[in-house]
């Protein structure tokens, strides 16, 4: 289930990466300035903030039929940039693009909640998002292909078919343990025993208003909002950087473009990994042993701010994969924490909620680097990235609070 979980991730990743591995040729031949660039990244990010409503559809429908809804009009609507002719019309398709594929970080925390163990869950999450890694990592070279071998259109066409091909092997395969005629009951009996009594479902509709008023939640809502960026960094602007500044063509944007993402992918299993050693070895609670690999992924930040002062683009795009290491480490922590502190019924809406403030926080920094960084570069961005990351890591550890056999948040 977490395998087919990943590859809707891939999928998911890969369609909204299209656009940034063809910017250069696409902005070239419509003649779409850089600051219309980051308008039409930020419809994108203000769109896929709306990830409380798509967790809420979930959490109201059920995953099976909520997300192959989503993930059909994901692909449609990737297939439609097909036609696009300037930057209002991607800023319109980036926009419906983004609202649906808010989706898959929620669909991902509820399966990851509804299908494991708590002590096995940060290895679960990091295995399902390393999907947004491998997708990110397959856009260069795929995109790169298309362009080179048909046009810039072709790419969204292609990327956008592989995703109605997903959702037929999610509706023939995807059920909930409690449903699903492959799982025994000795699977089911032991899904069920790692499972915190205190967060499991009570019936009732997830209130995006008692979920507000935790404090767990911005403790895991405000890290995502410093910390986001990252991944919007080297999701949206890495090609345009390596272009701009660093001199590469497109055959080289797709040699090298990819390596990020590949330690991204090291990085999810990573920071799944230390929690769930430090669990066993160190005997430290689930919350503790996360909060602790996310400040470890938060020193490896450091790295980044370093990118603009190094004058080899090689040292530089090692600078970078630290950075994509790094922030799978600290981002799979944080996500999953949404199914160690909330009722199963509360979950996606949660994890939808917290990824509201982190794609809020890659909105604003898009924004500013499509603003600024005619004037005053990259460089500047870089070493934020290696800041903020800090600061959510202390955020992280004086808000959140580890919930009692009540279900209270314990001071």
């Amino acid at each position: 289930m977490i395998g087919l979980i990943m590859l809707g991730s891939i999928i998911n990743y890969l369609t909204r990466s299209t656009l940034a591995v063809a910017a250069p040729t696409v902005l070239q031949d419509l003649h779409i300035t850089t600051q219309q660039y980051s308008w039409i990244v930020g419809a994108f990010q203000g769109a896929i903030m709306a990830q409380p409503i798509c967790g809420y559809v979930l959490d109201v429908l059920g995953l099976k039929t909520g997300f192959a809804i989503f993930a059909i009009a994901w692909s449609l609507v990737n297939m439609a940039h097909y036609f696009a002719n300037g930057w209002q019309a991607f800023a319109w398709l980036r926009g419906l693009l983004g609202f649906s594929e808010g989706s898959a970080n929620p669909a991902g925390m509820k399966a990851t909640a509804e299908w494991f163990p708590a002590q096995e869950r940060g290895l679960a999450g990091g295995v399902y998002n390393i999907g947004a890694s491998v997708g990110s990592m397959i856009a260069p070279p795929l995109v790169a292909w298309a362009i080179l071998s048909y046009n810039w259109r072709a790419a969204f066409a292609i990327t956008g078919s592989l995703g109605l091909v997903w959702v037929v092997l999610w509706l023939l395969f995807y059920e909930s343990p409690n449903r699903h005629p492959a799982l025994s009951e000795e699977e089911k009996n032991y899904i069920a025993a790692g499972q915190e009594k205190h967060l499991r479902s009570d019936g009732s509709r997830p209130s995006l208003a008692k979920i507000l008023r935790q404090r767990n939640f911005w403790g895991i809502g405000l890290p995502r909002f410093l910390a986001d960026p990252t991944w919007g960094t080297l999701s949206f602007w890495l090609p345009l950087y390596l272009s701009s500044v660093r001199h590469m063509d497109l055959r080289q944007i797709a040699l090298f473009a990819w390596i990020p993402f590949l330690a991204a992918d090291f990085g999810c299993m990573f920071g799944g990994l230390v929690a769930l050693t430090l669990q066993k070895r160190a005997g430290l609670s689930v919350i503790d042993a996360r909060r602790c690999a996310f400040t470890l992924g938060a020193l490896l930040m450091i790295g980044v701010g370093f990118v603009g002062f190094v004058e080899s683009p090689y040292a530089a795009i090692a600078l970078l994969s630290l950075g994509g290491f790094a922030h799978q480490t600290l981002s799979v922590t944080v996500i999953t924490m949404a199914s160690d502190l909330f009722r199963k019924n509360e979950v996606a809406t949660a994890a939808g909620m917290a990824g509201t403030l982190g794609n809020a926080g890659l909105l604003l920094f898009s924004l500013l680097i499509g603003g600024m960084v005619a004037t005053v570069g990259y460089t500047p961005f870089f070493v934020c990235l290696g800041v903020l990351d800090l600061v959510g890591a202390v955020v992280l550890w004086s808000l959140v609070r580890e919930r009692g056999a009540g279900g209270l948040e314990r001071i």
